[in-house]
């Protein structure tokens, strides 16, 4: 695995930081859209 799919934070001085993430997979993003829809849509 490449190393920016991985969870990591670095320190930039005086309480900043980057934080990086992997990226959700399709699949889980479609699954959680599906399962919760949308504040104000139409019922």
């Amino acid at each position: 695995m490449a190393d920016d799919k991985l969870y990591k934070a670095e320190y930039h001085g005086s309480g900043t930081f980057v934080i990086s993430k992997p990226k959700r997979k399709k699949i889980k993003a479609r699954q959680s859209e599906l399962k919760n829809p949308r504040r104000g849509s139409r019922k």
